[in-house]
């Protein structure tokens, strides 16, 4: 994958981390969705780790790029152009 297709398929399993995430607070006893729920954290931090490996960071805390990447390198995880969605500065 390359980099955007990356950052999507991290972006859709956060999203759904999350949302099983709201799901077992009021299912707790849901072993199908606790066990969904494990598999995609596994999944993402296989993609987190794959992502931040060859492009760097995505935050500056729980990096898997800890010690490989300077800070001052661009893009900045945050700037837009390091976003799939958008292409261009917005402010």
């Amino acid at each position: 994958m390359n980099k955007d297709e990356l950052l999507k398929s991290l972006m859709a399993l956060d999203f759904m981390a999350v949302d099983l995430g709201l799901y077992l607070d009021t299912h707790p006893d849901s072993a199908e969705a606790l066990a969904e729920y494990d598999r995609i954290i596994k999944s993402a931090n296989t993609v987190r780790e794959q992502y931040e490996t060859e492009y760097g960071p995505l935050c500056s805390f729980r990096s898997y790029a800890y010690g490989q990447w300077n800070w001052i390198d661009n893009p900045w995880p945050w700037k837009s152009c390091a976003n799939p969605e958008f292409g261009e500065e917005r402010y």
